[in-house]
């Protein structure tokens, strides 16, 4: 079978997808590279786009990178490619976290990933109240296979068990409500209406705050003067999945991120919401308590899924500002 080209239409369509994941304070932290000769995406982390407060160990940052990276495999087998992706290669670029080679051969056997590129374009994180309804058994034992799939794990807790995880998320929560500087820095993030941003989070994507006080639901702009909306009632029992991993190296990382986006458009193409309760992770007391009794267990990100209203969009970089020309000897990283 003919391999098709890497033209200029194939790596806009590549690269619209890549800056379509989620990322932390949609902070997008990523640049690319094309290598023409051996036919490759280059993800690169930017270093420009840190939090250094809330992720300085950039394990965050991480996470959003490979939830880019499983989106450029998404899109590369949309366009008729098998991808194959190397993490961290070997190479002179310590930036380079990651290469996705356009191949022509499929492995046999393995699931497409075809069936999940529609969600991605629908993928978008909801901050309003869901309506309480269950997602379906059939539908979350699919949400465990896609983060297995990607080398995580996924766990659904029971009532007593999400109750418990939605304490520590309020606890730091808390914390980050009083902590000046990571307040602070998470505001930098917040653009006015109108501004004409390709990152961070827009004031009219915030959700409200749950009347309830069951969901702990971040607050971006805390005691300044801004617009908040009132605040509303919450579903009763929260649906939520916690995403880990057994190990908890940069490698790990980046599997984590590509099992989070998997998990997302999963819940996505299924009319599923969600949304990202982070905080407890940016606290390494309350990430150790989030693993529970849990053995080998490294809490990367808690998940809250269920049906309501869809998420707002947030900008995004476009794909042009996004891709880097080939410099220097990059191609000893594939």
């Amino acid at each position: 079978m003919q391999t098709r080209e890497v033209d200029a239409t194939a790596v806009q369509a590549l690269l619209a997808a890549a800056v379509a994941a989620p990322s932390i304070h949609n902070t997008q932290p990523w640049r690319f590279g094309l290598d023409p000769d051996s036919r490759s995406i280059l993800v690169r982390v930017d270093r420009r786009r840190q939090l250094p407060t809330t992720d300085p160990q950039l394990r965050a940052q991480y996470l959003s990178v490979g939830a880019a990276v499983f989106n450029l495999r998404v899109a590369a087998e949309h366009l008729g490619w098998h991808p194959v992706v190397r993490l961290r290669p070997a190479g002179e670029d310590p930036d380079v976290l990651a290469t996705v080679r356009l191949t022509g051969t499929a492995v046999p056997g393995q699931p497409s990933l075809r069936a999940l590129h529609a969600a991605i374009e629908r993928r978008h994180t909801s901050r309003m109240p869901f309506t309480g309804r269950p997602v379906p058994d059939s539908i979350v034992s699919e949400m465990t296979g896609s983060a297995r799939a990607e080398g995580a794990r996924l766990d659904v807790p029971d009532i007593m068990a999400t109750r418990r995880l939605l304490r520590l998320t309020a606890a730091a929560e808390s914390r980050n409500t009083v902590h000046s500087a990571r307040a602070a820095e998470a505001r930098t993030w917040i653009t006015a209406p109108g501004a004409d941003a390709a990152y961070g989070i827009p004031l009219t994507s915030l959700g409200p705050q749950d009347a309830s006080g069951r969901i702990p639901v971040r607050d971006f702009i805390g005691a300044l003067p801004a617009p908040h909306l009132p605040a509303l009632r919450f579903e009763r029992h929260a649906q939520v999945a916690l995403l880990w991993t057994t190990e908890d190296r940069r490698h790990d990382w980046l599997r984590a991120g590509q099992a989070l986006e998997r998990v997302l458009l999963t819940t996505t193409a299924h009319g599923v919401r969600t949304s990202i309760l982070h905080q407890a992770m940016e606290w390494p007391d309350l990430r150790e308590a989030m693993a529970g009794s849990r053995r080998r267990c490294h809490p990367q990100v808690l998940i809250r899924f269920g049906y309501g209203p869809e998420g707002a969009r947030t900008p995004r970089a476009s794909a042009d500002s996004v891709l880097e020309p080939l410099t220097g000897r990059e191609t000893d990283a594939t």
